[in-house]
């Protein structure tokens, strides 16, 4: 029988994963479970709801820093920086929408701690980092049942290990989190966005490389094929979109987009989309909206070098004929989203040799039933020195395995 335990506090959070320890009952470590369908399934029934574990602690927007409880919905948090001109610089992504959720102004928005816990970032990784380059501290409760505290508010205050870049990314097998700090950032005053229509995907790798190049401070740069496009509002799927943004003040983002358009004309046809324009474009490649239908389709996250993507993509349409039904590019090339035909291994060995052939890099599986997500290694299997050295560290933080058990890899 599943049953569900929602602490008030982080008091009462210790108290319930100590019991869990003393039981030995495991507990699936979750906020708003807008991201419950990401990674293997947890190997038990019993949820560790921490939404209550809420609300803004401290933010002073002139300090360009944020504490917040593990709870707090994303869209609160969102509106706090809106109000003050400012933004989570790591661009958050928001794939309710890709993993078939309610994705509404009414519907959960997530919670910073499954954001940091899932180490999430969008197109603007490429030159603000990842969700861990931002974490300045980080409060929580161990396996052990332990309350425990790492790094703080400002920038210089870490010393001996930094718990707050091991903990992100990590699931929730290693910890429930009940604090975070973070570093924000000035929004922008304007962002145009560069588009070079008609360029084939190893073209638009080059492409999105010169960009990124050039002295003009590109902040993200995509490429989607034509049916793409269309599904991001641009085209009517006859052309395919390759895109660089620029954002800053006024002025110099005019004359960075006009110096761009010059240097890449040789490519093919170019224009340009306003800041009105660019931002629901941006946040479409952000989310992978492109990738959302058909709901049925298994949909895979790789981390390649940036050269290599299409390469990539071409591997795996010839190991697996048919099964690649659409597919975009994030980071300059880097970051790949395909989505394949569902099969019972949602072909696995064809992605991961394609990766391997092409420069090695990480594979995820991002969406698949929860039947496929239970036997397939879901995340990258690791080197096994570096799989040893994971399962020291969770036996370190959780020795009874009572954190999310299972959720990252088996046994993990």
């Amino acid at each position: 029988m599943t049953q569900t335990y929602r602490p008030e506090s982080p008091e009462q959070v210790a108290a319930l994963v100590a019991w869990a320890v003393a039981e030995k009952t495991p507990l699936d470590l979750r906020g708003h479970g807008t991201k419950s369908d990401i990674g293997r399934p947890a190997n038990t029934s019993h949820v560790l709801d921490l939404s209550a574990i809420a609300g803004l602690v401290d933010y002073t927007p002139n300090e360009l820093v944020l504490t917040a409880r593990a709870g707090t919905p994303l869209s609160e948090i969102q509106a706090a920086l809106d109000d003050a001109g400012q933004m989570l610089a790591f661009e958050p992504p928001d794939w309710r929408g890709l993993l078939g959720q309610p994705d509404g102004p009414d519907a959960p928005s997530g919670t910073l701690g499954g954001l940091v816990a899932c180490n999430l970032a969008g197109p603007r990784r490429l030159s603000a980092g990842a969700a861990r380059d931002h974490v300045l501290g980080v409060q929580g409760v161990s396996g052990r049942g332990e309350a425990f505290k790492s790094g703080g508010r400002v920038v210089k205050n870490v010393t001996g290990f930094d718990f707050s870049k091991l903990l992100t990314g990590s699931f929730g097998t290693l910890a429930a989190l009940t604090e975070l700090s973070l570093k924000v950032m000035p929004r922008p005053e304007e962002t145009r966005t560069v588009l070079i229509h008609g360029v084939g995907e190893q073209a638009a790798m080059e492409v999105m490389s010169l960009g990124l190049r050039s002295p003009h401070e590109v902040s993200g740069a995509c490429h989607l094929p034509a049916e793409a496009a269309a599904r991001a509002g641009l085209g009517d799927a006859t052309r395919s979109v390759t895109a660089l943004r620029v954002e800053g003040p006024g002025p110099s983002v005019d004359w960075r987009c006009t110096a761009l358009r010059n240097e890449l004309a040789g490519w093919g046809p170019t224009d340009a989309l306003d800041d009105a324009a660019s931002r629901p474009f941006w946040a479409a490649v952000r989310d992978a909206r492109p990738l959302a239908a058909p709901p049925e389709a298994q949909v895979w996250r790789l981390s390649v070098p940036p050269m290599s993507g299409a390469r990539v993509v071409q591997a795996v349409q010839q190991a697996a004929p048919g099964a690649v039904l659409a597919q975009c590019y994030d980071w300059g090339g880097g970051l790949v989203w395909l989505a394949l035909a569902p099969a019972p291994d949602a072909h696995a060995p064809a992605v991961r040799a394609a990766i391997d052939h092409h420069g090695g890099g990480h594979a995820s599986l991002i969406r698949a039933d929860r039947a496929v997500r239970a036997h397939v290694a879901v995340l990258q299997p690791l080197p096994p020195a570096l799989e040893a050295l994971s399962r020291r560290v969770k036996e370190s933080f959780d020795p009874s395995g009572v954190l999310s058990p299972g959720r990252m890899a088996e046994g993990r």
